[in-house]
């Protein structure tokens, strides 16, 4: 099964672009699901009809094609996924108070919600029911927060997890007894362990470049560009394989004739900007149309001129996001990071790992046993590539 994940800025289209795209998919005789992971759902608004937490099929073809949606229940996936471990912190929370604090609004962690709701990802995948998964997301602060969740929190819960575990069975009696604070048992564990096997799944689903798209959905404004051009740095640093750019609410210079004339320069060089700036990634442009992107009718118009003889279940574009080369001593480590500024970069070395942060994104990367024998003796940007050299 494809699955592929549409993101970008606030307010760029995004579910206008997932919804059409799954219409054109379904027309060409693909079962697939739509689903949204915005907690600002309007995927139903999208389609005109009311969504539920649960698949329904909003529209079908002849030729066997067609198109289920659902909207995530945040709050339901996560109380499925982690019911056992939300009990135990209510009860640790509530053991010396008498009362007065809903506990359970205290055991909403920003993000998890929404990175349990990417769970269903993987529930989908496995089942094999449908052909293309297309996920709306939501905003791109958001969206690389979720895609960051698997590795920094399964790499967290992999050093300490044994750790407490055996604390617990050992100490847990005589600190329980001591602080009348209740201790997790086994099924607290269990949960975690769950959570954690799930989470490096779902990494390594993400990471599967065969599989998984994510496609950019952009304006030709100035403003949004930059978001556009942050975000595909980010999911580069992330080794995510970005294979689309969709440029959304092109307007047609006739209809920017009089007041609106400042704009028509604008938005050339937007688009410019855009051709050069995305120069080898596929460009798929819609121009501003006369009605809402809304009703199966009009999502159908609109998906054929948006691809033309394109089939967007495809792979549409690879690139090698790390390679690694020999020069004598010297190890040469190149990371495709296109649009970082070098005044933005922090890069260290830290044992067993490379450390690279892009202005407010980290990433450790794990690296390779002879490069761990070995010091990094300079760095530079070409071509959009940071070269790392280890001696």
């Amino acid at each position: 099964m494809r699955v592929i994940l549409y993101t970008g800025k606030g307010g760029v289209g995004k579910t206008s672009i997932a919804a059409v795209s799954a219409c054109r998919m379904a027309m060409d005789g693909k079962r697939v699901l739509v689903m949204s992971t915005d907690a600002a759902h309007s995927l139903g608004d999208s389609f005109d009809i009311r969504l539920s937490r649960e698949p329904q099929t909003v529209v079908s073809y002849q030729d066997q094609g067609s198109v289920d949606a659902m909207e995530i229940d945040t709050v339901y996936e996560s109380e499925q996924t982690w019911k056992n471990m939300q009990d135990y912190m209510k009860r640790m929370l509530t053991s010396r108070g008498e009362g007065g604090i809903e506990a359970e609004e205290l055991l909403v962690f920003p993000g998890m919600e929404e990175l349990f709701s990417l769970f269903k990802i993987l529930d989908f995948y496995h089942s094999d029911t449908y052909d293309a998964l297309v996920v709306d997301c939501a905003p791109t602060g958001e969206t690389l927060s979720l895609l960051k969740y698997p590795e920094m929190l399964s790499d967290f819960m992999e050093k300490v997890l044994p750790i407490k575990r055996k604390g617990v069975k050992v100490a847990g009696p005589a600190v329980e007894k001591l602080t009348r604070i209740p201790m997790p048992d086994d099924s607290f564990f269990d949960d975690l362990e769950r959570v954690m096997d799930k989470m490096e799944e779902l990494q390594k689903l993400l990471l599967d470049k065969e599989t998984v798209s994510l496609r950019i959905v952009t304006t030709p404004e100035k403003i949004v560009i930059k978001e556009a051009k942050r975000n595909f740095t980010c999911l580069h640093l992330y080794n995510y394989n970005v294979d689309a750019i969709m440029v959304n609410r092109i307007y047609p210079e006739k209809a920017m004739e009089g007041y609106f004339s400042k704009w028509i320069e604008m938005q050339r060089e937007g688009l410019m900007e855009i051709q050069e700036s995305f120069s080898e990634v596929p460009k798929f442009y819609l121009e501003l149309q006369d009605r809402e992107l809304r009703t199966i009718p009009v999502l159908e118009k609109i998906a054929g001129s948006l691809y033309e003889d394109t089939d967007p279940v495809n792979v549409l574009f690879h690139h090698d996001i790390f390679s690694l080369s020999e020069d004598g001593a010297t190890s040469i480590l190149k990371i495709y990071l296109p649009f970082a500024e070098k005044d933005e970069l922090d890069l260290r070395q830290n044992d067993t790992e490379l450390l690279i942060g892009v202005k407010n994104e980290r990433r450790s990367y794990p690296l390779a046993k002879h490069l761990q024998e070995k010091e990094i003796v300079g760095a530079a940007f070409e071509d959009g590539y940071l070269n790392v050299r280890f001696q």
